[in-house]
């Protein structure tokens, strides 16, 4: 063999080694960018968690909310006015003061190449989602003081069975009406016709028949460089996505994979098992708060200026406490989404052997992609993973996709017979 021959075949060698990677891991510049904005991402949420509590105070000891319920009665004595001028008042405040917090947020996006997103673009999307959340808190503050002028004992019980059908109703219309005023989406078969037949071949294995005209591909390439897909909608309103950056930058195999990732969502009903998990946790929240806010205005709402539990200015201490139980609850909500998340991976990991060539190494491959694209850290500290995390790491997960091959032992697959 002479030394091209050689050269040729050490080559070959390296780049199938290079192909049967065993961790994830990073390339030394990515590696350093990932750790910065891992612990920037860290000190981001402590400092958001603390200025959100922070904010909420600043309000009533400013008596910023008093002033405001004033306005607002001021302005009617129709109930559902005063609910619309003191919730745009107080969420607009919060919001503002939250501003400089979010532009950061973007301000890092864009400077480590996760966001292509203009200013101009950004404020746009600002403003709509102002006006949309502003519209949704004056009918649910409305609601909220209705029922605790009408049912101081029960307005708890009355406001958890309330909140139920809200938010199926929430989960319906998103990707009908709000989804579509802040990004674009195109049916997948116009815009993906190479590969609609290929995960057509993905829910077959699955015995699932999703229509074509369920299935979307998202314009992200206008605001972000990452990679993504989901499951969004209720009933007749649910559908797959696809980012249009992910079946770009990834092969056909690889983006087969993230669609059974997605379909496995939609087979194993976590739309439902999510919504369950939330519905729950809110009935514990608001039962406590009913427990607790009486107490506390008692002692502390005459200093404020609150007249009492039914008066406009007490939903800020409402929303305190609700900050402070969300707060509690999210290693639990966290934990609940890891869990789904890790089954949806074994679905799609399930869903795609035999269809492509090596399924293992194309389900790593993927998760490494998608970790370079987002410049996931490969070390995050378990206890912020516990916390914060909704999807289990991306080493984690890239292990888990070479180590589970039940077929090469006889054993049974759980999802996908």
């Amino acid at each position: 063999m002479n030394h091209a021959a050689r050269l040729a075949l050490l080559t070959c060698l390296l780049a199938a080694l290079g192909q049967a990677q065993s961790e994830y891991r990073l390339p030394d510049d990515k590696l350093m960018k990932a750790e910065a904005l891992y612990r920037t991402g860290v000190v981001m949420y402590v400092a958001g968690t603390l200025y959100g509590f922070v904010v909420l105070v600043l309000l009533l000891v400013s008596g910023a909310a008093v002033k405001f319920r004033s306005w607002a009665e001021a302005v009617s004595s129709r109930r559902w006015v005063q609910a619309l001028v003191f919730a745009s008042l107080l969420f607009l405040s919060i919001d503002l003061l939250g501003l400089p917090l979010r532009i950061y947020g973007q301000h890092l996006q864009q400077s480590y190449g996760l966001s292509v997103q203009t200013w101009a673009s950004w404020w746009g999307d600002w403003l709509k989602g102002e006006l949309l959340t502003t519209a949704l808190a004056a009918v649910l503050v409305w609601g909220l003081y209705t029922l605790l002028r009408h049912s101081p004992q029960r307005w708890w019980l009355y406001g958890w069975l309330a909140f139920i059908p809200t938010l199926l109703l929430v989960v319906f219309i998103q990707p009908l009406v709000v989804d579509p005023l802040f990004s674009h989406f195109d049916p997948l078969e116009v815009k993906q016709p190479r590969l609609l037949p290929e995960i057509e071949k993905v829910m077959r294995r699955g015995g699932l028949d999703i229509p074509r005209d369920r299935m979307f591909e998202m314009r992200a390439s206008d605001k972000y460089t990452t990679y993504n897909a989901y499951v969004t909608g209720l009933g007749a309103s649910k559908r797959v996505v696809v980012w249009d950056t992910t079946s770009r930058d990834l092969t056909i195999p690889e983006t087969m994979f993230v669609f059974a990732h997605e379909q496995g969502h939609y087979v194993l009903h976590h739309l439902w098992q999510g919504m369950i998990s939330g519905i729950m946790g809110f009935l514990a929240a608001i039962y406590l708060a009913y427990r607790l806010i009486d107490g506390l205005l008692a002692r502390w709402g005459p200093r404020f200026g609150i007249r009492g539990v039914a008066d406009w200015a007490s939903l800020p201490v409402f929303l305190l406490m609700l900050n402070f139980f969300t707060l509690l609850g999210e290693p639990v909500g966290n934990g609940v989404s890891r869990y789904l998340e890790h089954q949806a991976d074994l679905y799609a990991l399930e869903a795609i052997h035999g269809l492509v060539a090596d399924s293992p190494q194309v389900a790593a491959h993927t998760f490494q992609k998608l970790g370079e694209n987002g410049l996931s850290y490969p070390h995050p500290h378990p206890f912020y993973v516990a916390w914060v995390y909704s999807h289990p790491p991306i080493a984690d997960r890239f292990r888990f996709s070479l180590a589970y091959q039940p077929w090469t032992t006889g054993q049974p697959t759980r999802y996908v017979k």
